[in-house]
C-alpha cells in the first residue's frame, strides 16, 4: 500500500483540473452569495443553484470589464476557469468576466466579435490617428431628435465657436441603425474627399442597455470605422459602456458631452495662450532688436576705425607723436651739445693768450712782418712793433735789442 502526502494529493487534483480543456474556458450560471471584497480589491463569492454551490475568485486585474454591480442574490453569468486551490483544499472558479442574467448570449456574441477583430489588428494602438488640436470642421453622426445633438452643439459653441459642425443624421438604435450609421460615415468621408476636408468624425449616442447599444457592436460598422479616411471618435453610452466601435475608433470618449470637450479646445485657454505667445514674441523681438542694434553699433565702430578720415587722424597722431619725440630728442641733444660746448669754451678760455694778458703779460707783433715776436734776435732797430696788452694795444718802434741780463735769467728761473 502506497501512502501519499496531502500536498501530493491536492497537487495531483489541481493538475488534473488544469489539464482539462472543458474546465479551462466555461460559462457558469448561478446566484451570488457570500460576497466579500478584500482590501486589495479582489472579490470573493459563491455561485449557487438549487443543487450545488461553487466558490469563485474575481481578481482586481480582471474587473476592467465588470458590467454589473455585484450583490448577494443577483443572478449572473460568470466566465472563467475552474481549478483547485491547494491551500484550502477547495475547488473554485477563477472569474474573468461577469454579466447579469439575460445578457449571456448577447455578451458571448460581443466577446466573439471583439476577439475576432482584435486578432485582425483593427484595435491595434499603432494605427490610431492623432486628432488635430485646433479643428476647423467636424462631422457628427447622431440622432437628429435626441438630446445628444443639442448638448454636443451647445458645448462646441461655448468652447470653440470657430469650428464648423457638419451633422449626418442617423438612427442609433434598432435593426436598421448599423446600416444608417455606416451610410452616414460613408457620406461624410465622401464630403471630405469631394468638397471640404473634415478634421474628424464623432459618432455619438446617449446611454442605454446592452441591447440598446448593440447597433455599435456590428461587424460592418466596425470595418467601416476602420476604413474611414477621416479619424473617428466614438462617444457611445456612459463611461462604463463599451462597444466594438469604441475599440476600433481612433479615440473613445466616455460620453457625447465629453467628446465635445475632447475634440475642441477652450477658446478662453486659446486667448490666454495667444496673449502669452504675443508677450513672448514681443520679448523675443525686443531682444533681437537690441542684439541687432548692438551688432550695428559694433560694426559702425569697426567701420569708423577703418575709414580714410580715421586712418588720417591715426596717422596725424602718429606724426604728432613722432615730432614730439623728435623735438624732445633734439632738445636733449642740444642740451648735451651746449654742455659740451660750454666745457670746450672753458678749456679754450683757460688756454687763451688773453687770459695770460690779464695776468700782466703782453704780446709783441712785428707790424711789418706781421709775425709774433718770439725772440729779440728777430727784431731790428727801427722795426714797427705792436704790443698787445689785456685792455688794448700799444704801437712802438724798436730802439734797441739785447740779450737778457743775468738778473732777467734768474727772474725767469
Amino acid at each position: 500500500m502506497h501512502i501519499f502526502e496531502v500536498g501530493q494529493v491536492t497537487r495531483y487534483i489541481r493538475q488534473l483540473m488544469d489539464y482539462d480543456e472543458a474546465l479551462a474556458d466555461l460559462w457558469v450560471h448561478g446566484e451570488v452569495s457570500n460576497l466579500s471584497r478584500s482590501s486589495s480589491g479582489h472579490i470573493y463569492f459563491t455561485l449557487k443553484d438549487s443543487q450545488a454551490q461553487l466558490r469563485c475568485a474575481f481578481f482586481r486585474g480582471s474587473q476592467r470589464r465588470l458590467a454589473v454591480d455585484l450583490s448577494n442574490g443577483l443572478s449572473v453569468l460568470a466566465h472563467g476557469r475552474v481549478s483547485f486551490y491547494e491551500a484550502q483544499g477547495n475547488c473554485q472558479l477563477y472569474v474573468d468576466t461577469i454579466q447579469p442574467e439575460g445578457l449571456g448570449t448577447l455578451y458571448l456574441q460581443f466577446e466573439a466579435l471583439r476577439a475576432k477583430l482584435e486578432a485582425e489588428g483593427l484595435f491595434a494602438p499603432e494605427r490610431k490617428r492623432p486628432l488635430p488640436r485646433y479643428p476647423t470642421r467636424i462631422g457628427l453622426i447622431t440622432s437628429p431628435t435626441g438630446a445628444v445633438l443639442h448638448d454636443f452643439l451647445s458645448i462646441v459653441e461655448r468652447r470653440y465657436p470657430l469650428v464648423e459642425v457638419l451633422v449626418a443624421p442617423s438612427s442609433v438604435q434598432g435593426e436598421g441603425a448599423p446600416g444608417e450609421v455606416i451610410a452616414a460615415l460613408d457620406a461624410l468621408n465622401h464630403y471630405h474627399l469631394a468638397c471640404k476636408p473634415l478634421n474628424l468624425i464623432v459618432i455619438a449616442r446617449g446611454g442605454g442597455s446592452m441591447e440598446d447599444l448593440s447597433a455599435f457592436n456590428h461587424e460592418g460598422l466596425a470595418r467601416a470605422i476602420f476604413a474611414s479616411t477621416v479619424p473617428v471618435v466614438s462617444a457611445i453610452g456612459h463611461e462604463t459602456d463599451f462597444t466594438i466601435a469604441d475599440f476600433v475608433a481612433d479615440l473613445r470618449a466616455p460620453t457625447p458631452s465629453a467628446a465635445a470637450e475632447l475634440v475642441t479646445p477652450n477658446v478662453l485657454d486659446c486667448r490666454i495662450q495667444i496673449a502669452e505667445m504675443r508677450r513672448r514674441l514681443m520679448r523675443n523681438m525686443q531682444d533681437r532688436l537690441l542684439a541687432a542694434a548692438d551688432a550695428l553699433d559694433d560694426q559702425r565702430r569697426r567701420l569708423e576705425r577703418h575709414t580714410p578720415s580715421a586712418r588720417i587722424e591715426t596717422y596725424r597722431r602718429e606724426v604728432d607723436e613722432a615730432l614730439a619725440r623728435g623735438h624732445r630728442a633734439l632738445a636733449h641733444r642740444l642740451q648735451i651739445t651746449r654742455e659740451q660746448l660750454r666745457g670746450s669754451l672753458m678749456r679754450v678760455e683757460a688756454l687763451s693768450p688773453y687770459q695770460t694778458l690779464e695776468r700782466g703779460y703782453c704780446l709783441c707783433t712785428d707790424r711789418t712782418k706781421r709775425v709774433l715776436v718770439r725772440s729779440h734776435r728777430t727784431v731790428d732797430t727801427g722795426d714797427q712793433l705792436e704790443i698787445r696788452v689785456a685792455d688794448g694795444a700799444i704801437r712802438s718802434v724798436a730802439t734797441e735789442t739785447r740779450e737778457p741780463s743775468p738778473l732777467d735769467r734768474e727772474a725767469r728761473m
